[in-house]
């Protein structure tokens, strides 16, 4: 469950103010807006990767607004994956267990695990190098999801995809997500992206959030109705 309180932040000349909004827990929330609306602003302040001046934001029931980045329970894919150079992709996915000193069999096992869910096993001794745009998204993903955050940002993951391609890692990022169990925010520019992901759909507008209806919600409204 994520829940912003009045957030504000300022990055240079820009900044966002008094953002509010909530998504329960396993939902699946769709982050729009014009570029230049503030909305990576808005997922790298809620990941703590940029400071606030002023707000609350809660993960799960905790606050979280003063805590590092790796203490959140959050993972984050950020545009194009930006995995590291220099690691094949079983250290990719597994990095996030070896800072937090997890044994050598779990990280092991959690790869693994991972690799055959996101159908990448074929490619764990690999470099980055050579991975087409697909695979590197499901790297990213599994480097996100290696130490079962709660929640996870993806910020236009699949902006650099061809259309085929897309439409194989909605279905992917949907299935992962679901069976994770995680509280998702989802930044895209794509209407056809937003209606296959998201349960509900925020708007930055004028620095405000506008926040619709969750499909959840909606259901439950139509069935009280009858």
């Amino acid at each position: 469950m994520i829940v912003v309180e009045e957030l504000s932040v300022t990055v240079g000349s820009f900044s966002l103010q008094d953002i509010s909004f909530s998504l329960q827990a396993g939902e699946y929330g769709i982050l729009m807006g014009r570029t230049g609306s503030g909305k990576t602003t808005l997922l790298e302040s809620l990941c703590g990767l940029k400071p606030l001046d002023s707000g609350r934001i809660m993960i799960d029931g905790e606050e979280v607004t003063s805590l590092k980045p790796g203490a959140r329970g959050i993972g984050f894919v950020p545009q194009e994956g930006a995995l590291f150079h220099r690691m094949s992709v079983r250290d990719q996915i597994g990095f996030a267990l070896e800072i937090r000193r997890q044994s050598a069999s779990t990280i092991a096992s959690r790869v693994k695990t991972l690799a055959e869910l996101l159908g990448i096993v074929d490619l764990l001794d690999r470099g980055p190098e050579g991975l087409s745009g697909g695979e590197r998204q499901r790297v990213a993903l599994g480097r996100a999801l290696a130490a079962r955050p709660s929640v996870l940002c993806l910020d236009e993951p699949f902006s650099a995809l061809d259309e085929e391609t897309r439409g194989d890692m909605y279905n992917l990022v949907r299935t992962v997500t679901r069976e994770a169990g995680v509280t998702t925010l989802h930044i895209t520019h794509s209407r056809v992206e937003a209606e296959q992901l998201g349960d509900c759909i925020l708007r930055i507008v004028d620095g405000r959030i506008e926040q619709s209806e969750s499909k959840t919600e909606s259901s439950e409204s139509s069935e009280a109705d009858v």
